[in-house]
């Protein structure tokens, strides 16, 4: 299983990738994996400040529907569109082009809370 060390994550199994004060987010290998096939992603938050553990989208696969949980305080920016038409990119590469929101968040929000590589793969007993 693939946990690339430069991303930070979540014990919710969500993934950031944070430049300056923006942060791209998906979920992980281990999600997709164990959630199955996906075959809807839902994002209608773009343009909202939320909250960290706010709900910003669901992820639907074969099997059951799970909510996607904002790590930091911070506002949706951007969504990926592509997922509209080809869910299965969070399968096929949920670190790439799977990827779900683009966050710009508060200067001197709070990622004490988040994981590194390691620290998650023992999350999921790797």
């Amino acid at each position: 299983m693939n946990f690339p060390a430069e991303l930070l994550y979540t014990k919710d199994h969500e993934w950031l990738r944070i430049e300056g004060n923006e942060a791209t987010l998906g979920i992980t290998e281990f999600a997709q994996k164990e959630l199955g096939d996906i075959v809807f992603v839902e994002v209608d938050t773009e343009g909202e400040t939320l909250s960290e553990g706010d709900v910003f989208g669901t992820v639907e696969a074969v099997k059951t529907v799970s909510d996607l949980f904002m790590p930091l305080d911070g506002t949706v920016t951007a969504i990926n569109e592509d997922l509209e038409d080809k869910p299965e990119l969070v399968n096929q590469d949920p670190y790439g082009d799977g990827w779900m929101v683009k966050v710009t968040f508060a200067e001197g929000a709070d990622t004490n809370g988040l994981l590194n590589a390691d620290q998650y793969k023992e999350v999921v007993g790797e």
